[in-house]
């Protein structure tokens, strides 16, 4: 109940929110996550203006809108969002808005992605080569909203998909050049299902894919008995997610005679925060299999 009385009074905001007054020739983009934004950026180039609502280093599971947010809605030409319900409480939201809504899930494949129930994983950009399907979707939507610049939404369209190819093609490279015994991830939620079917690796994550669910001492103990029963010596905490449960599955395994240690932060849900370097979709992915890969050549899953 109070999720739909937020939607209501947000709708009602929205409608009330006057559009601001600009004299800029570029198109007016608004986007949900940075991940989302990175990719609007690479294709829109100098021609898109981007406005961010959830920032960055912010888990957009429980992120709570506020009046900023409804005045850069009020104001876009053009919504983006990542969909598949990581945006929960404001996917309502976006049908509810007169310009065009754009949701860069819809452009993947039902049957690429990992079902949970009648849910879908929204983390698709943890497989390189699923997240390049939603470059097209980017791409047609600009020209939709202007045409005058089709051709430069299509030279950078293509630009994009050759370094995204190419970027999947090195963290291949990367992974592959490990035993598939000792490729073994454990994070504090389970965001990173895509990246280990598309890479061959065993992930595990001490939450559900939805970070507002509470990961129980069941959970906690499952993760735990795994850990040990594999010889696993490094977990890691996410950069927008809290670590206490990690922390108690690696106060568990120490119980057991087993000792585990934090391996590094990965970024899940969000891009690097203020003054972080990983401030694209690219070197964060980077990022990530450095970061990941480096606990196995010290020492990781034996």
């Amino acid at each position: 109940m109070r999720i739909a009385a937020m939607v209501i009074v947000f709708g009602v905001l929205v409608g009330c929110a006057a559009p601001q007054q600009n004299t800029d020739a570029r198109i007016r983009v608004t986007v949900t996550t940075g991940i989302v934004g990175d990719v609007v950026r690479s294709v829109g180039g100098d021609h898109v203006r981007i406005a961010q609502i959830i920032p960055n280093g912010v888990d957009p599971h429980s992120y709570q809108a506020t009046a900023a947010d409804v005045r850069k809605l009020s104001d876009a030409q053009i919504i983006f969002f990542n969909g598949l319900n990581l945006e929960g409480r404001m996917t309502d939201v976006f049908a509810r808005m007169e310009v065009p809504t754009v949701a860069l899930g819809d452009a993947v494949d039902r049957a690429q992605l990992r079902a949970y129930g009648e849910a879908f994983d929204p983390h698709i950009w943890f497989d390189v080569s699923l997240w390049k399907q939603t470059v097209r979707v980017v791409r047609d939507a600009l020209v939709a909203v202007d045409p005058a610049h089709s051709s430069a939404y299509t030279a950078r369209a293509r630009a994009y998909e050759e370094t995204l190819q190419a970027l999947h093609e090195e963290v291949s490279a990367m992974i592959r050049a490990y035993d598939r015994s000792r490729r073994v991830l454990v994070t504090a939620h389970d965001a990173f299902g895509y990246f280990g079917a598309a890479y061959g690796v065993d992930v595990y994550g001490v939450q559900g894919i939805n970070t507002n669910s509470e990961a129980s001492s069941r959970d906690v103990t499952r993760l735990r008995d795994m850990i040990v029963a594999r010889g696993v010596r490094a977990v890691f905490v996410e950069s927008s997610v809290s670590p206490r449960t990690i922390e108690a599955v690696i106060a568990g395994a120490k119980a057991r005679g087993h000792d585990v240690r934090i391996g590094g932060t990965l970024y899940s849900d969000a891009l690097g925060g203020k003054g972080a370097k990983e401030q694209t979709y690219v070197d964060m992915v980077r990022y990530n299999v450095r970061t990941i890969i480096a606990t196995w050549t010290k020492g990781g899953p034996q």
